[in-house]
């Protein structure tokens, strides 16, 4: 996806980068919480997140901007040390697997230098960097792999499997398995018997 495609983000301001600061006490206050007090754990998660459903385990570490640019659906599991850059909104669909050390990207920026940076951003006040970002949405069923990378404006498909390792930068249909970088539907099984 082009970044004219995409929301322009506008420069932090102080209400964003409170938002930011806050995220980040939420996520190292999750980090050293007790694993086995999972009520404190849902606790911090709620205050978090955009939306929680039920049955959700997030191991630690765990990376985010905001958090509440962050929805999750029912009985989802993501493994440890994954990062979510939601600039703009991760949507979880419902019994989805995220493996170890998988990223979710909403934000980029553009290709060209000149495009990409501000030139008299201390005079303009601004960021010294152009980013854009569009949402991400992973539907119900989906196990994505280890070490996978989401990048911005992707859906992937109801019972889609991404394979460790894949760069997803394109949606991805539903009932395929997908591999690869950029990752490439290696096999469909919608008629096959579940």
């Amino acid at each position: 996806m082009r970044c004219e495609e995409m929301d322009y983000i506008p420069p932090a301001d102080a209400e964003t980068l409170e938002r930011i600061a806050r995220a980040r006490d939420l996520t190292r206050e999750y980090y050293f919480s007790d694993y086995r007090d999972g009520e404190k754990r849902r606790e911090i998660l709620s205050e978090l997140l955009g939306g929680i459903g039920e049955n959700v385990a997030i191991d630690t570490p765990f990376y985010c901007d905001y958090g509440s640019n962050i929805f999750i659906g029912n009985d989802v599991i993501i493994n440890i040390n994954c990062t979510f850059v939601d600039n703009r909104p991760i949507y979880i669909g419902n019994q989805v697997l995220i493996a170890s050390n998988v990223q979710v990207y909403t934000a980029t920026h553009p290709v060209l230098p000149q495009e990409r940076y501000v030139s008299g951003w201390k005079d303009k006040k601004t960021d010294y960097y152009r980013t854009y970002a569009s949402p991400v949405e992973i539907k119900d069923n989906v196990w994505i792999g280890g070490g996978s990378i989401i990048l911005p404006g992707v859906t992937i498909g109801e019972n889609s499997v991404i394979g460790a390792g894949s760069v997803v930068n394109r949606s991805i249909p539903a009932n395929c398995v997908v591999v690869g970088n950029p990752c490439k539907v290696i096999r469909c099984f919608e008629n096959e018997e579940r």
